[in-house]
């Protein structure tokens, strides 16, 4: 089983730790790819004219009261670094609690979940890497779009490893597109949020919720210690675990649609 993980935009930086070893994150066939992101994204960020930094930032999507994060990015080379999960400090990983897993739960997670990247296309979560400002949706200069560059590099790496069991996909859409699962073996979830209002269900998505609940589908998955050998033996176990999953009409070479409803916030 593979679950896929879209990556936080709040980061947690390392405070000690050896640089990034790129030979050492997993699927290393991916080093050359991830060295060229890295190098241009350092470059980009170490400019210091006026003129380049405003073009810098708005390379990135960010505002000058987010100058710091070109800083940060100026010395991804040499900064310390930590585990992925320690790294991503979003709502997903909050809920998730990666640290306080027991050991074997803590094993389990890392050797199924996985996390999509612009800057390293795909790590799994005890991959030691710093804390970086790069969403998938840049286009660097001289690079390109992220999103086709990974696109192209990743099925190489990442085909071999999908084709020996299920895989679950909680990406957002920006990172889904960065590669695609085979269609027979994967599944995507959304989180609807049902409520009563004046006497009538209604179901809505709720981004800080969805996220969260993600977040607690994988706790739960690693505490469970589940081993689901296809989509369906996904979701008993997602139903075993007292989640509410009901499957949506998926199109032809299209992952299989699973809606998880929770009634609370």
């Amino acid at each position: 089983m593979l679950i896929l993980l879209p990556p936080s935009e709040g980061k947690t930086s390392a405070a000690t730790g050896d640089p990034v070893d790129l030979s050492s994150l997993w699927l290393p066939g991916l080093a050359t790819p991830r060295k060229r992101v890295l190098s241009r994204l350092v470059a980009l960020s170490r400019r210091t004219s006026a003129r380049a930094v405003a073009e810098s930032l708005a390379v990135l999507g960010i505002t000058a009261g987010q100058a710091a994060e070109l800083g940060r990015n100026a010395g991804l080379l040499t900064s310390a670094t930590a585990p992925a999960a320690s790294i991503y400090s979003g709502v997903l990983y909050e809920a998730l609690d990666a640290h306080s897993l027991a050991s074997p739960a803590r094993e389990w997670l890392d050797a199924r979940a996985v996390v999509f990247s612009g800057l390293w296309g795909v790590v799994r979560l005890d991959d030691r890497i710093p804390a970086y400002r790069l969403s998938v949706g840049v286009s660097l200069p001289t690079l390109g779009g992220l999103t086709a560059f990974w696109k192209k590099a990743l099925p190489k790496a990442l085909d071999p490893v999908a084709a020996g069991g299920p895989v679950l996909d909680l990406r957002s859409g920006a990172y889904g597109a960065m590669w695609t699962p085979p269609a027979t073996t994967s599944a995507t979830v959304r989180v609807l949020h049902e409520r009563v209002v004046d006497g009538v269900p209604r179901r809505a998505v709720v981004s800080h919720f969805n996220k969260a609940t993600k977040g607690r589908i994988v706790r739960s998955l690693a505490e469970a210690g589940a081993a689901p050998a296809s989509v369906d033996e996904i979701v008993t176990a997602l139903r075993d675990l007292k989640y509410t999953v009901e499957e949506q009409p998926a199109s032809a070479g299209r992952p299989r649609q699973l809606d998880v409803v929770v009634a609370e916030l």
